[in-house]
């Protein structure tokens, strides 16, 4: 069903970026272009009951255009989203970004957790404290208090399935999936076993949706450490 759906998102993308390649905020009818995103990742990328497919709304702007460049260059390996985005220029990869991220449908109706009790409580620990003797830092740390994350380029952690989170934290621990140097998310997610990984996203994706789902402001705190991903993060 997936590689039934590329030719005509591919040729959407195309027909799209050929109408009109207006750098900085995106034309009136981005809502009509995007549609060759929403058998993956939902209307206005809200996600859908597939959990292979993250939600894309209310994302920043800055991390969702990194993501779409990662996939563009190679650097993050998916063939349909590769071949998808090899074509398109970043103007009209940011004006992708800045649609998505202005998007707030509410959050994906979340599935009945099969997860006990100790692995949700050993999850909320490392999510809001973290593990200071394996130097494991609390999520809440980067991606923000309400998990909501932090613009231009922390993403939230909310409205995504357990697997997906899973597989996400197992590509970034084996180097699968990588950042800029210095890759924050590798150095953090090669300290966790399989039971954090587990426990980590059986809490997060059992979460309900904050008042606010708005990502933090630029500046609102400091990162732990030096992240490659975020501007000036490479910085000690």
């Amino acid at each position: 069903m997936r590689r039934m759906l590329l030719p005509a998102c591919l040729l959407l993308l195309s027909s799209s970026a050929a109408l009109g390649q207006e750098a900085g905020r995106y034309p009136p009818d981005m809502a009509d272009r995007v549609q060759a995103c929403t058998p993956c990742h939902g209307a206005a990328g809200k996600g859908t009951n597939d959990a292979y497919f993250p939600r894309l709304a209310g994302k920043p702007a800055g991390y969702l255009f990194n993501q779409l460049e990662a996939f563009k260059s190679g650097r993050r390996k998916y063939p349909p989203m590769n071949y998808l985005l090899a074509f398109l220029t970043d103007d009209y990869l940011r004006q992708f970004a800045e649609y998505f991220a202005d998007q707030r449908p509410a959050l994906p109706e979340r599935p009945p957790t099969e997860a006990s009790k100790p692995v949700l409580d050993h999850g909320h620990v490392l999510v809001t404290q973290g593990d200071l003797d394996r130097a494991i830092p609390a999520c809440v740390s980067c991606h923000g208090g309400s998990l909501t994350g932090q613009s231009p380029a922390i993403p939230g952690l909310l409205g995504l399935r357990a697997s997906y989170i899973s597989a996400q934290l197992g590509g970034w621990r084996y180097g699968t999936r990588t950042a800029a140097a210095p890759d924050c998310m590798q150095l953090v997610a090669g300290r966790l076993t399989e039971d954090d990984v587990r426990a980590v996203a059986a809490y997060l994706a059992n979460l309900p949706q904050p008042a606010d789902p708005a990502p933090s402001a630029a500046g609102s705190y400091s990162l732990p450490f030096g992240c490659g991903s975020q501007p000036g993060g490479a910085k000690p």
